[in-house]
């Protein structure tokens, strides 16, 4: 088990015009990291809590050492709890400026640093609750940057779905959800809602617009204890173990 807890972490701070700058991201390097290769990426929503609640370094190391999936990197962006709806939600002010960020500022800037791959599909977007709708929307609002999305309970309401709705085709999407059974009077700061009937909506008209989908309901709540979870097979279904 030690050599899962060894983690490299690197701290960096992305400087940006469009959003309170630095902004502190984590960057996890894979076992055996090496900058003569090329690395898949995974950009986190909640940076911080993917790390710490989700143990996804602890997760990563252990799918490279144990299932020999291919190594990748992981981006952790973190974010002000008090900005955190008007920066992730489709309708919050700091939204736009958000999705600008990262789009412009925050891949570049990894890219320049890291020996990422810069193929849209070597990148993979995960987000929980919130997180996973801004996710979604980076990739609605630039398929050819983010083909690939891991949702954690995708707070998926109205704007999202009319969003979806209006899409053509949504083929090019790869999306992989996990939602709660026990999520369906969800209490947030913008209501109570119920998260199994809007992720079943979203999965039907992604499924409508043609979309790669890998959806599931399991057991569980809104919460990290669940997510942390589920988190192993969504990163196995966007990067595979070798067939033996």
């Amino acid at each position: 088990m030690s050599e899962y807890v060894k983690r490299t972490i690197i701290k960096e701070e992305v400087p940006s015009i469009h959003v309170d700058t630095p902004r502190s991201v984590k960057v996890y390097l894979p076992p055996g990291y090496n900058e003569l290769l090329s690395y898949p990426v995974v950009y986190c929503q909640d940076g911080n809590d993917f790390f710490t609640m989700g143990r996804i370094a602890t997760i990563a190391n252990q799918l490279i050492l144990e299932d020999g999936i291919e190594p990748f990197l992981i981006v952790g962006v973190s974010v002000e709890r008090s900005k955190r709806t008007s920066e992730y939600s489709p309708i919050g002010s700091r939204n736009a400026a958000y999705k600008r960020f990262f789009t412009e500022e925050l891949v570049p800037y990894i890219e320049e640093r890291y020996p990422v791959r810069r193929d849209p599909s070597s990148r993979v977007l995960a987000g929980d609750s919130l997180g996973g709708t801004v996710s979604l929307h980076l990739s609605l609002d630039r398929p050819d940057v983010f083909p690939r999305v891991l949702s954690l309970s995708g707070a998926f309401f109205e704007p999202t779905l009319e969003q979806l709705q209006l899409q053509s085709s949504l083929s090019w999407l790869n999306i992989w959800m996990v939602v709660g059974l026990d999520e369906v009077a969800v209490e947030t700061h913008m209501g109570t809602f119920d998260f199994v009937q809007y992720n079943r909506a979203a999965k039907e008209v992604l499924g409508a617009k043609h979309a790669v989908i890998s959806y599931r309901e399991k057991p569980g709540n809104h919460v990290w204890g669940l997510w942390q979870k589920e988190l192993p097979d969504g990163l196995r279904h966007f990067f595979p173990a070798p067939k033996l």
